[in-house]
């Protein structure tokens, strides 16, 4: 899913700026060379000698309601990433006959104007000049306007709807209707001023079947309007949506800042505040108890609390929470709020120091803005999210989804950890999640190096994180690092920690679905994990490997073919234990951009099928260091349920660098 600046809530960060200059820009070049430089031009589609602007604007507006319509019906964008303009028309309208009343008189619109100017037209210059003292004009006179410029507001309200017609069914009429003008626009040329060149040529000929059959196509998906199409709001009734008006306009979607202060102060059962604002600004300052999701992900997020206490929506300003509060509201969220004046406001109206206020402040007055200034200025730990609806208990130890950890995350007693590299962590990571490097999990021991850690050291790690035994723990890494999270696993399984997790598909799934981000760091209060004394029954030395030599015992050597082989080699020897078969840990993987981590369950029984006779066989699995192998072992223990899987930690690190021992 293609996630938009709009969507995400980034319009106005500096990337957004950027890419609408380099955009702005692009346009502008592509009207010049199409002659809108030129006023005379311009306005000679009013006297029929030059229709350039109807194909022009013609061919704009069709071609970005084919791409959209694409999009949507391919699934690859949804109808919360794209601003949907609100229909209001007698503003529109008197707009329109004002603009082409300018517009016929002085050949120039605001944006073309631009465009002339860039090209030294002075009388477009003096024009784009023009626009701008009238922008400034309207701004002073907007109290008087006002009525206008909210006269015959009607929300959102989508065409096909109003006409009783599928998204795909409008698509193919309004082309025609494109077509026909494109024809007619080359008509008229030829007969009021002679040039009409395209007309019967080939190329217009192609360009208007092109069209058609781009339109029709949009008919194969379903219901004539595709599957993200479909999934787009309808039109609001008219008394929903006029009753959704009289609400804005009444300000009764509005909570004052003094209000919601004194009401976090208090404590109210059931008040949510959520910030909507970018993760990297709500890091810097956020309300003390504010929850951070984006505004694409509120609609999933507030589902289990629709109609369920109070919610109340801010950013920086108004602008975002008021389209989220909307959308919602037409959604069914009836008890969902936005800030007045948003964080700018808030800090205006109860931050800010009595002393610096105009006017005189009562006592009354200064203890209550003291007392909301000390409320508010004192840090507070990262705020739990609200307890999701839990989803079923995973099989554990195993994989849980995306969708199952967010559908937790919040619950008591589960643990997210993330084993990406801690910058990757810091830029944003799983709400509440630790940040954990595997390779801390290992060190030297006596002399043999990155050994999993004894399980003294290992208890006295889930300690400091704040760990309990009870809880489960779900690892997160990045790419293709499985065995990162089968690493750590292992730890557990020396703990004898029962309840762990590999979050499937790891962060990239979690951003796939577009679950909830954030760069705050939680808070761990550390508990006592006690050390078992024989919980590590699967963890073998060399004797034990030496000892079980023969037919009677696997040995899976997972290192790549060219190092079991001694082709290529990374320790004092090459080759591989006598006896050992190979099977890369990589061929457990699957492809590059699917869905989950591991190849299809079937696929891997049956590749280890023709490796070990019985799911009762004896089986050690090994690497160069145990990292890699970490993965092989969770495969054969955990997923395919081989129940006699040992693993030897050291692997060929330590038989390599013993000569004692037999290599092949």
């Amino acid at each position: 899913m293609i996630e938009t600046l709009y969507g995400s809530g980034r319009l106005e960060a500096p990337a957004a700026f950027l890419l609408a200059l380099l955009l702005g820009g692009g346009f502008g070049f592509a009207l010049e060379r199409a002659g809108f430089g030129s006023s005379r031009r311009l306005a000679g589609i009013f006297y029929f000698r030059d229709m350039a602007v109807l194909k022009v604007m013609f061919t704009a507006v069709v071609t970005a309601m084919l791409g959209l319509s694409y999009l949507q019906a391919l699934g690859w964008i949804g109808p919360d990433q794209v601003y949907l303009m609100p229909s209001i028309y007698g503003a529109q309208i008197v707009g329109g006959l004002v603009f082409g009343a300018g517009f016929v008189m002085g050949g120039w619109c605001p944006g073309t104007a631009a465009v002339g100017a860039a090209s030294g037209k002075l009388d477009a210059l003096v024009f784009l000049g023009g626009a701008v003292l009238g922008g400034v004009l309207f701004n002073e006179l907007f109290t008087a306007v006002a009525p206008l410029y909210a006269w015959g507001d009607s929300g959102v309200s989508m065409a096909f709807a109003a006409l009783g017609m599928s998204r795909a069914g409008f698509a193919f009429l309004f082309v025609l209707v494109a077509v026909g003008c494109f024809w007619g626009a080359e008509i008229v040329e030829r007969r009021v001023s002679g040039t009409g060149e395209f007309l019967g040529s080939r190329f217009l000929k192609a360009f208007s079947l092109i069209l058609v059959v781009l339109a029709a196509g949009l008919f194969i998906f379903p219901s004539g309007r595709g599957a993200a199409a479909a999934a787009a709001p309808p039109a609001a009734s008219a008394p929903g949506e006029a009753e959704l008006l009289r609400g804005v306009e009444a300000a009764a979607d509005h909570v004052e800042p003094e209000d919601l202060a004194d009401r976090m102060m208090r404590g109210e059962e059931g008040l949510l505040v959520v910030d909507v604002r970018p993760a990297a600004e709500y890091a810097g300052f956020r309300l003390r108890g504010a929850v951070n999701v984006p505004i694409a992900e509120l609609a999933a997020f507030l589902e289990p609390r629709r109609n369920q206490g109070t919610v109340v929506l801010y950013s920086n300003g108004m602008v975002h929470p008021a389209q989220a509060r909307d959308s919602l509201a037409r959604a069914g969220h009836a008890n969902v709020f936005i800030l007045t004046d948003g964080l700018e406001g808030f800090a205006e109206r109860c931050l800010k120091p009595a002393s610096l206020r105009p006017g005189a402040v009562t006592p009354a007055e200064a203890a209550r803005i003291n007392a909301w200034r000390a409320y508010f200025s004192k840090p507070d730990a990262p705020p739990a999210r609200p307890a999701r609806v839990e989803a079923p208990r995973a099989e554990l130890p195993g994989m849980v989804s995306a969708g199952w950890l967010a559908a937790n995350l919040g619950r008591a007693g589960l643990k997210a950890v993330d084993l990406r590299e801690q910058k990757d962590y810091n830029g944003g990571h799983i709400p509440d999640s630790l940040s954990l490097h595997p390779e801390s999990l290992r060190g030297n021991v006596g002399g043999l190096p990155s050994m999993l850690l004894p399980a003294g050291m290992l208890a006295e790690h889930f300690s400091l994180m704040g760990i309990e035994p009870a809880d489960t723990v779900v690892f997160a890494f990045s790419g293709d690092k499985l065995r990162d999270a089968t690493l750590a696993g292992m730890a557990c399984e020396r703990l004898g920690h029962a309840r762990w997790a590999v979050l499937d598909g790891g962060w990239e799934a979690w951003l796939a679905g577009r679950h909830p981000t954030d760069a705050l760091l939680p808070a761990a209060r550390r508990s006592k994990y006690p050390a078992p004394a024989a919980a590590d029954r699967f963890t073998v030395d060399y004797r034990t490997v030496l000892a079980e030599l023969g037919p009677g015992t696997v040995i899976i050597d997972v290192r790549p073919a060219d190092f079991y082989s001694g082709k290529k080699r990374d320790e004092a020897r090459g080759g591989h234990i006598p006896g050992a078969v190979n099977r890369d840990f990589a061929l457990d993987l699957a492809p590059k951009g699917s869905a989950g981590s591991l190849m299809p369950t079937e696929e891997l029984a049956a590749a280890y099928a023709a490796l070990i006779p019985s799911k009762d066989s004896p089986v050690i699995v090994h690497c160069r260091t145990g990292h890699q192998a970490s993965q092989t072992f969770f495969v054969l223990k955990h997923v395919l349920g081989y129940r006699s899987v040992r693993w030897y930690d050291a692997g060929w690190t330590e038989w390599a660098a013993r000569a004692e021992l037999p290599v092949e």
